[in-house]
């Protein structure tokens, strides 16, 4: 994008009479040029290994605050987008940087060890996770650069910030995405930072002008687009594409000045359509479904929400529940979603995270037409199923939600445990496979997904909410409880109201699992109880 310069290398030719004097006399120089060149290589050595000793110090101090709680460390989205910048792109120049000693034990080590590291597509989906958060959650550029993301108060030791440079590549990011408006953002903010005196190794102003003017422009803004492009030429008068830009900016400018002064009727103003901000996507309740994660559009009056309580429930004196009932809270009213406390004790989750961690793979989902497995990247997640023959944990979960729901399980899927980090998501989804997808669960032969058992394995610091964006309901994380509702009504059809998504995890980890219950082998008894209640 911005022209590179090159360094231009002079070679001078000595002539020398063929006597021994003169050749001994160009040899004492060319000795005391090598004795020069060699204090530079001593010079040179003693700044790298400098650098690499406060590089090593840097990430020592680092190292152990982080691995004292890894899951709270890399629970901050700026943390775990600088782990996966360091390991994709500094480690590698570091690599470059020693690779000219004799390290060879440690060249050695990092070559074998780079071969797990992240690559471009994880940091530019890093990249993508801190964007994400920031327009779900409504984030100053200057909040998340600072580290000071709402849920980070009881963690300040693990708040970390971003430097010009991490601005500058997160620009980078969207500018690749032809994503003007958020090139715009962080180009703004590294700017703002090189400006209030922080250094910055791999950009300088020129540069981030640069992309700032341009950004404005796509979104057509042409008098700021022209204010950015003059202040770089008054940084650099001989930039080439600049220049260029100075006059088409204030051509294009003249022309919509004259062509508003035409239009302009008693003193009135016709506005020029711009395209300033986020760009277009694909899902049309993008702005109700931010909303629902922030807490905000909830659709529930005080007069609804005066019909739900809480109670003991022994699921018509259940023998498992009569001496100890389960406390269950309504959450919904239509559709009815019920939340019950205490499910599962600590013990137990960590089992389950402890046999569940091995085997997360990234979650995939089922293709609509084909039937088959993949991922898409509306479900930023990994996951891993469990058997009820694999620990006698994963067989008693499964039998308490038979005994609380009523249903039977033993034609449900597996228990799904899944892992949300730093952006981590699922976009509004239905679980029950629509009309237009009559081979969704074919292969299982069990029918639809009746109801969904979700369990909440640990509290999330911020974000994470289960919405369901059709009703305006929002349901958040508590630790060792679990929220049930069915997908399908009592006719087989399925419920549109339950269409849900899981929001974006802005600070903390966010663990769930899942049971899918299937048509097969269901009577409607404990269905037709619920309908009655709501």
């Amino acid at each position: 994008r911005v022209g590179e310069g090159f360094w231009c290398k002079t070679v001078s030719c000595v002539t020398y009479e063929r006597d021994g004097f003169s050749i001994m006399t160009d040899l004492l120089f060319t000795e005391k040029d090598l004795v020069t060149s060699l204090k530079d290589y001593i010079k040179a050595e003693e700044s790298k290994l400098e650098q690499i000793k406060k590089w090593a110090e840097r990430l020592d101090v680092l190292s152990v605050t982080a691995t004292q709680d890894p899951e709270g460390f890399l629970g901050h989205p700026v943390n775990a987008f600088k782990l996966m910048k360091r390991l994709n792109t500094e480690w590698g120049e570091l690599e470059s940087l020693v690779l000219t000693d004799m390290s060879d034990g440690f060249i050695s080590n990092l070559t074998i060890q780079r071969q797990h590291f992240p690559n471009d597509d994880d940091q530019t989906g890093a990249a993508k996770a801190l964007m994400r958060l920031q327009d779900t959650y409504q984030l100053d550029t200057k909040d998340i650069s600072t580290g000071e993301l709402p849920g980070t108060a009881a963690a300040v030791s693990f708040r970390s910030s971003l430097t010009v440079d991490d601005c500058y590549d997160l620009g980078r990011v969207a500018y690749s995405e032809a994503d003007y408006y958020h090139t715009e953002l962080w180009m703004a903010q590294a700017l703002q930072q090189l400006d209030q005196g922080e250094e910055a190794a791999a950009v300088d102003a020129v540069t981030l002008l640069d992309y700032l003017s341009y950004s404005i422009y796509q979104q057509g803004e042409l008098e700021r687009a022209l204010a950015h492009t003059k202040r770089l030429l008054s940084l650099d008068p001989d930039h080439q594409r600049a220049n260029g830009n100075l006059k088409y900016f204030e051509y294009q400018l003249s022309k919509q000045k004259k062509a508003e002064g035409e239009k302009t009727q008693d003193g009135g103003r016709e506005r020029r359509s711009t395209s300033k901000g986020r760009p277009a996507d694909y899902l049309p309740e993008r702005k109700k479904y931010e909303q629902l994660c922030r807490g905000e559009g909830i659709k529930m009056t005080p007069l609804r929400a005066s019909r739900l309580f809480c109670r003991y429930y022994d699921n018509n004196r259940h023998p498992m529940f009569v001496i100890g009932p389960v406390k269950e809270e309504d959450e919904w009213d239509r559709p009815r979603i019920v939340r019950y406390h205490s499910i599962v004790s600590d013990k137990e989750i960590e089992k389950v995270k402890e046999l569940a961690k091995p085997r997360l793979r990234r979650a995939t989902i089922s293709n609509p037409v084909t039937g088959a497995l993949e991922t898409a990247h509306y479900r930023i997640s990994k996951s891993a199923w469990l058997a009820a023959y694999e620990h006698p944990v994963v067989d008693k979960i499964n039998q308490r939600i038979q005994d609380i729901t009523g249903l039977d399980v033993s034609t449900a899927e597996e228990l799904q445990v899944a892992n949300y980090g730093v952006g981590g998501q699922y976009e509004p989804h239905f679980d029950f496979g629509r009309k237009d997808e009559p081979d969704a669960f074919k292969e299982l032969g069990t029918g639809n997904r009746i109801a969904t058992w979700l369990l909440y394995m640990s509290d999330v610091a911020s974000g994470g909410a289960t919405v369901f964006t059709d009703v305006g309901a929002a349901v958040w994380p508590k630790k060792g409880t679990a929220v049930f509702w069915y997908n399908l009504h009592a006719n087989g059809e399925g419920d549109y109201r339950t269409r849900h998504a899981a929001c974006p995890v802005l600070v903390g980890n966010k663990w769930v699992s899942n049971k899918w219950i299937h048509e097969r082998g269901q009577e409607f008894r404990r269905r037709c109880s619920l309908e009655e209640a709501a």
